[in-house]
């Protein structure tokens, strides 16, 4: 049992496999990690695929940063962030037609939108000053979703889109919808535009020439999982009237536990030790975390990507291939108690628990429900008969408790799991900090869409109909039929192309052309 004593945090693995034998076994190991970790926050080149340093520690220790450049960057930024909020929220800085911002529209991807839904969900007021929405995939249904909800309200909106590179996909389709949403009401868009972005960026020139309303910075030694307690996330929690100096103050806290170069001493290091445990190392059984508190319940979507995409790799820092990882999947409790813990109990043992566990029920008084027992009684006997239940059949959980759900316990929460990650990631000798399988999924969706723009082109250009396998042919696609079809099939559905014969489901009997002009359209 670790007990932090400033934050009121408890970190119980008496659950797990740990015992004095694998102590001994990860001595060498775990020195070695906490010598990698003292580097990365000197500034030592943390990520070599990409030639950076991976700073996300300095974020809520300024102090810590490698120049003082760095640091009078950061200080400044979340002065800006402070005062940009302030200006929204007290009508200082109000939209053209309107008396003051009402909404927030959030426009991100991965760590963009993961990070700010999390906090938004844990710590955001009953009545915010700016009611927040996400836009946070390239679905056109799901985009459309999110404007109906802002109708009669978009020009009373902030838009803040944040993206690093400025070109990823999915925040700039987002972008692209919102603006076309604003023309259509007549509204102009740059004037309720914030970007959050890296200088230089296609953003970052395109909020520039604009004249968007803000711009606040992005760094390529933050990586999207680790940039909660940047303006990524620091921005719009700030917009919703979250303390965020109190969850940088709980991260620089827990970050202070998370250095100590004793295994018994550092709650990361245990977290790590015991994920080594019951994984033997290879990540053999799934995470499941439960969070026992409504507030947290989009923490598991959270840490999906944090644990996920830092330590899901193919290769080891030798060059081995090791197919490294732990899954991460969760409900709450005590919804869980009528989902899915009857497997938990009885099924595969291929997972172990973390429950989180939040001893203040409410802010106030509560009533019994039952002589002597309240719901939040309840609430925890749920907890604390779950963990016993599943220990009595043999399966391991790690339980965390922290006193209430406040900004301090979220920011030292994120800090906890961003140190345990690094330091598992040392003891199986992986890099916790590039993303290469990221980046190949991108780039097989480009090749997607270069085909489709090639048949477009192809039947654009072809004086009569043609049949799929022509088609294919015609685009130097012909050893893909498959795609094309499933490419063909997609346009179909929406328009895009026309079924002269054959039915989608026979391939092999379609035979396609550009719509028909729209002649009502074109008058």
């Amino acid at each position: 049992m670790y007990h932090h004593p400033e934050l009121g945090c408890f970190l119980d693995i008496s659950r797990t496999r740990v015992d004095a034998a694998l102590e001994r076994q990860l001595a060498e190991p775990f020195a070695a990690a906490f010598e990698a970790m003292a580097a990365l926050e000197q500034g030592a080149i943390a990520n070599p695929d990409e030639q950076r340093m991976v700073g996300h520690y300095w974020l809520r220790d300024p102090q810590l940063a490698p120049s003082d450049e760095l640091r009078q960057a950061i200080e400044t930024d979340l002065e800006q962030i402070e005062s940009f909020a302030a200006g929204v929220i007290s009508g200082a800085i109000r939209p053209p037609r309107a008396e003051r911002f009402t909404d927030l529209l959030a426009i991100g991807i991965g760590g963009s939108a993961l990070g700010p839904e999390f906090v938004a969900e844990a710590l955001a007021p009953d009545e915010p000053p700016l009611a927040i929405h996400f836009i946070d995939n390239t679905d056109p249904a799901g985009i459309d979703r999110v404007l109906r909800r802002l109708q009669g309200r978009l020009a009373s909106t902030l838009v803040v889109d944040t993206s690093k590179s400025g070109g990823t996909p999915e925040p700039r389709n987002g972008m692209l919808e919102v603006r076309h949403a604003f023309e259509r009401e007549g509204l102009s868009f740059p004037p309720q535009a914030v970007a959050t972005t890296m200088r230089g960026s296609h953003m970052d020139q395109l909020a520039r020439e604009e004249s968007w309303l803000a711009e606040f910075p992005m760094y390529d030694w933050v990586g999207g999982r680790t940039s909660e307690l940047s303006a990524v996330g620091l921005l719009p929690a700030a917009l919703q009237g979250i303390d965020i100096r109190a969850m940088l103050d709980g991260a620089r806290q827990m970050d202070g536990a998370t250095r100590v170069a004793d295994v018994r001493r550092n709650p990361a290091a245990l977290l790590a030790m015991s994920w080594h445990a019951i994984g033997n190392g290879r990540g053999e059984k799934d995470m499941v975390l439960l969070p026992y508190k409504d507030s947290l319940l989009l923490f598991s979507r959270y840490l999906q990507q944090l644990v996920m995409e830092s330590l899901g790799k193919a290769e080891d820092l030798d060059g081995r291939l090791v197919h490294q990882g732990i899954a991460v999947y969760g409900n709450k409790g005590s919804t869980d108690q009528h989902a899915y813990v009857q497997q938990l109990r009885d099924g595969v043992p291929n997972f172990f628990v973390t429950f989180i566990e939040v001893l203040e029920d409410r802010s106030g008084p509560s009533i019994e429900v039952e002589r002597d027992v309240t719901a939040g009684d309840y609430l925890s006997g749920f907890l604390l008969g779950t963990r016993q239940a599943l220990h009595e059949n043999q399966r391991e959980s790690i339980t965390i408790t922290i006193p209430r759900v406040d900004a301090r316990r979220v920011g030292a929460l994120i800090a906890l799991y961003e140190r345990a990650v690094g330091l598992y990631a040392s003891l199986v000798n992986i890099n916790a900090y590039h993303q290469p399988g990221v980046e190949a999924g991108k780039k097989a969706a480009a090749t997607i869409l270069d085909l489709q723009r090639q048949l477009l082109d192809c039947l654009r250009a072809s004086a009569s109909p043609l049949d799929l396998e022509a088609l294919a042919t015609a685009a130097g696609a012909g050893d893909r039929l498959e795609t094309v079809y499933q490419v063909v099939r997609h346009l179909l559905a929406n328009g895009r192309l026309r079924c002269v014969a054959g039915e989608p489901a026979c391939p092999h009997s379609l035979v396609l052309a550009m719509p028909e002009p729209d002649v009502t359209a074109t008058a």
